[in-house]
């Protein structure tokens, strides 16, 4: 029996993986979260969707996706059931053995797509102690972030589109993981109290924004707006590759959003 065509490091045998390898340089590192994602959305919706995002991204450029860091550090909404933290030093230390690791089989191109805002800054040194080699060129992709730049005409509730597990967030889900979507449970929560000092960076529990887990309407998510949320932002990521990098898109046919 033939095996399936995978772009997953973890799915290949080592053979698969040296004849994978004479085709590409560019890996992909998806990270993510464990922590509440309001009352209609899983744990590790974080997770979740960088891994997807990854696997449509492979497809498209031809790159092999390395190992999932699945936990970040989740510190501030550590008050909810089932959220999950790994200190910031365990997280980089684990992360930079894994990029050294992928630098020795002749990886030059490190592509990071995180939906984790807490995982941002890490990456971000790991990315400029990786490219000390001048050979190796590195960028992140902070989902959540980024689709704030690629909304236009899709999202209706303006910033707090982007806010947690909101109407951003919730229509991406339910584009890619409908089974996963407990849209009897989702709400419309604005956070519980304002903000006189959005300049300065504080930390404040994730509890006394949200009871619930999410901050804004989540209940304006739909699964079009999430496929064109989802579509727009990987041809954006797939045009960076190609023009940045000189990255080949295998499917240039991509449908405009």
């Amino acid at each position: 029996m033939m095996l399936k065509k995978t772009n997953f490091l973890k799915e290949m045998s080592w053979t698969q993986f040296i004849e994978r390898k004479k085709y590409t340089d560019l890996v992909i590192i998806p990270s993510g979260a464990f922590e509440v994602y309001g009352y209609h959305l899983p744990l590790g919706t974080d997770t979740l969707v960088s891994v997807k995002i990854s696997e449509i991204l492979a497809e498209r450029v031809n790159a092999i996706i390395g190992p999932t860091l699945e936990v970040g550090d989740s510190t501030a909404l550590e008050e909810f059931p089932g959220t999950m933290t790994i200190k910031a030093e365990n997280f980089k230390q684990y992360l930079w053995d894994t990029v050294k690791s992928l630098e020795k089989w002749g990886f030059k191109k490190f592509l990071f797509i995180n939906s984790h805002a807490g995982n941002v800054p890490i990456i971000n040194q790991i990315a400029r102690d990786l490219q000390s080699n001048n050979e190796i060129q590195c960028a992140q992709i902070d989902y959540w972030r980024f689709i704030k730049s690629h909304c236009d005409g899709i999202i209706e509730s303006g910033e707090l589109a982007h806010a947690h597990a909101s109407e951003a967030g919730t229509s991406v889900m339910m584009h890619l993981y409908p089974d996963l979507c407990d849209l009897n449970k989702w709400v419309n929560e604005p956070p519980k109290t304002g903000d006189d000092f959005p300049d300065i960076i504080k930390y404040t529990p994730f509890s006394e924004k949200t009871n619930s887990g999410t901050i804004g309407n989540a209940t304006l998510g739909t699964k079009e707006k999430g496929e064109n949320l989802v579509n727009r932002s990987v041809n954006r990521i797939v045009q960076f590759l190609v023009e940045s990098w000189g990255i080949k898109d295998v499917n240039e046919k991509a449908l405009e959003v």
